[in-house]
């Protein structure tokens, strides 16, 4: 009985150490998941941005509103969980290039959504070859196997950190 005791409790042990190893490497592949989304960043400013002249915030919303259609500055602020103020300055900046326009919100008056222009799709087809070649160099070295397993988990990902819901009584830091 005794004997059976300490067999039980090494186990436990075992299990314990086993979860703990998990949570760390799980941390240790968070941080290198934020590590690249740091990272991405100067390509695609070096890439895209620069050479297109916009910023990388303007490229981040140009890209938005091209794939999700259009979005109140809220929207998008939440959406890429960048700070409102960042968002509407750069709105107001794509405003004035013209590649963005207010869009009526029949349900809400009040709510003001941005859509992309017509200068705004031309601008987002300009750069898609310029997005192509940072594709390319950022997955140039993985197999086609690679590239769908990397897809497969980062949609994953992705739907996941949408289900995160931030406590109710939070406060976000209000500075750059």
């Amino acid at each position: 009985m005794w004997l059976f005791g300490i067999k039980t409790t090494k186990r436990i042990c075992m299990e314990k150490k086993e979860e703990s190893q998990i949570a760390m490497d799980q941390v240790e592949i968070l941080i290198d998941l934020l590590k690249v989304a740091t990272r991405i960043s100067r390509p695609m400013r070096d890439g895209v941005a620069d050479p297109e002249d916009i910023s990388v915030t303007e490229l981040r919303i140009l890209m938005a509103l091209g794939g999700e259609g259009a979005l109140a500055g809220i929207d998008l602020a939440e959406l890429m969980a960048m700070q409102a103020m960042n968002v509407s300055r750069a709105l107001n900046s794509l405003e004035k290039m013209g590649f963005v326009e207010l869009t009526d919100n029949q349900n809400n008056r009040r709510r003001k959504p941005y859509q992309l222009s017509k200068a705004g799709r031309a601008k987002c087809e300009q750069m898609s070859e310029r997005i192509a070649e940072v594709a390319r160099f950022v997955f140039g070295k993985l197999t086609d196997s690679e590239l769908r397993r990397v897809d497969k988990l980062l949609r994953k990902i992705d739907g996941r950190l949408i289900e995160w819901e931030s406590p109710p009584d939070l406060h976000h830091v209000k500075r750059a």
